[in-house]
C-alpha cells in the first residue's frame, strides 16, 4: 500500500509543475493567481497523502486545514491588492 501512495505522490509532484509554469510564464496577473491557487490545493493533497503514509491522518488534517486557510486568505489578499493597484494605474 505504501508503494501506491509513493506513486501517487510522485504523479502529484509532476502535475504540480503545470501550474508552476503558469505562475512563472502566465500572460496576466490573474493567470498567475490561478496557478498559485492550484499549487496550494495540490500541496494540500500531498500533505494529506503524507498523513496516510505515516498513519497519522488526524494530525495532518489539522495541518492541512491551517494551510488551506492561509492559502485562501493569501489569494484573497493578492486579488484585492491587484484589484486596487489596477485601479490606481488607470488614474
Amino acid at each position: 500500500m505504501d508503494i501506491f501512495f509513493i506513486i501517487i505522490a510522485q504523479v502529484l509532484c509532476i502535475i504540480l509543475l503545470i501550474p508552476f509554469y503558469r505562475v512563472i510564464v502566465g500572460p496576466t496577473v490573474f493567470d498567475r493567481l490561478l496557478g498559485a491557487t492550484a499549487i496550494g490545493s495540490k500541496i494540500l493533497t500531498l500533505v494529506l497523502l503524507i498523513g496516510f503514509m505515516f498513519d497519522r491522518i488526524d494530525m495532518f488534517i489539522d495541518i492541512s486545514l491551517g494551510y488551506a486557510i492561509l492559502n485562501f486568505v493569501g489569494v484573497i489578499a493578492m486579488a484585492k491588492y491587484f484589484k486596487t493597484s489596477a485601479r490606481f494605474c488607470r488614474l
